[in-house]
């Protein structure tokens, strides 16, 4: 007897002979059958043939689609395409903004040659795609969002309006793009991924990691990360090469009083109730606890006061206006944290500001001439931080963020594009000495090297770290490395672990990888020129 799969509301509906157990695939009590999330449908069918069962397949109502592109790969896209193809067409690729993640996912299109839906999470991604799609293939292209509402073989959709269709389109593509895939971890859109039949699945991104750990979510319903490079791995020959420069800049003594001061309430609250910080849901059962909790709502409110003095300095506008006369023929956008901010340097500096109160008109208006020369200035609170297509600049100024990895890494990505001239990018971080905001940035800045640690099979290592040719030592950082530079320790404590094999090739290899990250390298530089100076003359 033969087993039928069937596509309905979502979901994988299994008849016929009792199956073998199946991935996902539970007793449906409302109908005596068997049923699973349509997301599994790939697997079903891989574990159905496996068995040797015959199967009746009607979960797809599609028809091939004969796709071809003008675009030419460049030697990391292909490699990442075909990460994703001998994963069996599933994953995500992480790569850095202006690295042609488009491009990948059109190649994906025509490899798979199947209907697909590409769901972004703005109306301007959705119409920069839909506007790709229409130059590069000969024939209509959907969009579900946007004030249109029209399915084709190949449609373009909101997460929103994704979300909206999911169930009643699931049967209908054969593979699904989730382009800047770490919304997909929101609680809501995590539905359009389970409620699609689609086996083949392509996540792209700049920042896959979600600080809630909802990418683990991701991996389930997408598949795992299968490639990945940062800005550092394409500085250079495919972006732009760049400099990060920070400076510090000192509270006037009055913003120092009412920083401290507020400062003081929060971390006596967090003290006297025996409360720590260590992760976003951390802070989330703070600000349930200020509900019914007036000592906790002071605290909170003390905590947001701190934070906008930090973050908006008056010395930090004073050092702007230097950057403006030292860049006055560059192409400048600055980031803050703040609406009100925007509008403030906006009057003060006569800059156009794009904030979410900007209309979409007004917003492409601006770009618009930003893009042409007319502009040569744009300030902005978050809304370019992606899903919009900004024109070129060469010089970036992060007024006021967060600790965000993500944010940091878009708003860099906005620079990154190479010019004509071969010239160098360069992005500006403004901190504010000796509060929460020189820590966030300090951390963050090291965060890149763990990832050598955890990720170094996406680098091309597919047999593991190169090791070292004298040593045979793994050439790759280790926990113990980690470990110290979490920490304040002094130099020699951080070369330590390095230093055991007494190979200068090996030490000289590592000196040479940490130039990507200018602290360690400061940190480290004068130790081995002091104590192994032939490592560091060799390097």
């Amino acid at each position: 007897m033969t087993i039928r799969l069937q596509f309905e509301d979502g979901t994988v509906r299994v008849r016929g002979e009792e199956p073998p157990p199946l991935p996902g695939v539970q007793p449906d009590s409302r109908t005596g059958g068997l049923r699973s999330p349509a997301y599994r449908y790939g697997e079903i069918r891989s574990a159905l043939s496996a068995a040797g069962k015959e199967m009746q397949d009607e979960v797809l109502d599609i028809a091939p689609v004969e796709l071809s592109t003008s675009y030419e790969l460049r030697e990391y896209q292909h490699e990442a395409l075909e990460a994703w193809h001998d994963a069996g067409d599933r994953g995500v690729l992480e790569l850095p903004t202006g690295s042609g993640k488009t491009v990948i996912g059109i190649a994906a299109l025509v490899h798979t040659a199947t209907p697909a839906l590409v769901v972004v999470p703005t109306v301007d991604l959705l119409e920069q795609w839909r506007r790709e799609l229409l130059s590069e293939f000969d024939r209509p292209i959907g969009q579900l969002g946007g004030g249109e509402q029209r399915v084709e073989s190949i449609t373009v959709a909101t997460y929103d309006s994704a979300y909206l269709r999911a169930e009643d389109l699931g049967d209908r593509f054969g593979l699904v793009v989730f382009d800047e895939i770490h919304h997909l971890g929101g609680e809501g859109y995590r539905d359009i991924a389970r409620l699609l039949a689609a086996p083949n699945r392509l996540g792209l991104t700049a920042t896959f990691e979600r600080p809630d750990g909802a990418h683990e979510v991701i991996e389930e319903l997408v598949g795992p990360k299968v490639y990945g490079l940062t800005a550092d791995d394409l500085a250079g020959d495919h972006l732009a090469p760049y400099d990060i420069k920070r400076i510090e800049v000192e509270l006037t003594s009055d913003e120092r009083d009412r920083y401290e001061t507020n400062q003081g309430t929060f971390v006596s609250y967090l003290r006297e109730s025996n409360l720590s910080l260590t992760s976003g849901s951390d802070y989330q059962k703070l600000v349930m606890r200020s509900g019914n909790d007036p000592r906790a709502r002071e605290a909170l409110l003390a905590k947001q006061e701190a934070r906008e003095i930090m973050m908006n300095a008056q010395n930090k506008l004073e050092e702007l206006q230097r950057i403006f006369q030292r860049h006055e023929d560059d192409r400048l956008i600055v980031f803050t944290a703040h609406t009100d901010l925007v509008y403030r340097l906006s009057s003060r500096f006569l800059l156009p500001a794009i904030t979410n109160e900007t209309s979409a008109s007004e917003r492409r208006e601006i770009l618009r001439r930003f893009r042409t020369g007319e502009y040569d200035r744009v300030v902005t609170a978050n809304v370019l931080d992606e899903g919009v297509d900004v024109p070129d600049a060469n010089v970036a100024v992060l007024l006021a963020g967060s600790g965000s990895e993500r944010e940091f890494t878009q708003r860099l990505g906005r620079i990154l594009r190479p010019s004509d001239d071969g010239g160098r990018a360069l992005l500006y971080e403004l901190v504010s000495t000796e509060t929460a905001e020189e820590r966030v940035a300090s951390r963050r800045r090291w965060r890149p090297l763990e990832t050598l640690v955890t990720t170094s099979a996406t680098h091309g290592w597919s047999r593991g770290p190169p090791h070292c040719s004298r040593c045979e030592v793994p050439l790759g950082l280790t926990e113990p490395f980690l470990n110290c530079y979490r920490t304040t320790l002094p130099p020699e404590a951080i070369l330590a672990p390095f230093a055991v094999t007494d190979c200068q090739s090996h030490l000289s290899w590592f000196l040479l990888n940490c130039r990507r990250w200018r602290p360690l390298w400061r940190v480290c530089w004068s130790t081995l020129t002091r104590s192994l100076p032939s490592a560091a003359n060799s390097a």
